[in-house]
C-alpha cells in the first residue's frame, strides 16, 4: 500500500517537470520556467521533511517467520527445520 512518502517521491519529479512544462507552454522561456519548477519540487520536499516529518515510531515492526527474532533452538539448527544429513540416502 502506498503511503505519504511514496506519493512524495513521485510528486517531486512530477512537480519539477509538470510546472516547468506548463509554464513553458504558456509562453515563459525555459530559463525562467525551470527555477519555478525547481521551487515547486523543493516545496514538496520541504513539506515532507519539516511539516510532516518522518517519525521513528511510525515504522512497522519486523517479524521473523519462525516467531522468535533470530533465535536458534538448543541443537544449534534453525527453530523450524531439522537436519537433512540422513535424507539423501
Amino acid at each position: 500500500m502506498a503511503g505519504y512518502y511514496d506519493y512524495v517521491l513521485g510528486l517531486i519529479p512530477g512537480a519539477l517537470i509538470g510546472v516547468t512544462a506548463s509554464l513553458t507552454l504558456v509562453g515563459l522561456s525555459l530559463t525562467a520556467a525551470l527555477p519555478v519548477g525547481a521551487a515547486a519540487a523543493g516545496a514538496v520536499m520541504a513539506h515532507a521533511m519539516f511539516v510532516r516529518n518522518p517519525v521513528a515510531g511510525e515504522a512497522p515492526a519486523r517479524q521473523s517467520l519462525d516467531g522468535e527474532a533470530g533465535e536458534r533452538s538448543a541443537t544449534g539448527g534453525s527453530a523450524g527445520g531439522g537436519s537433512s544429513a540422513g535424507a539423501a540416502d
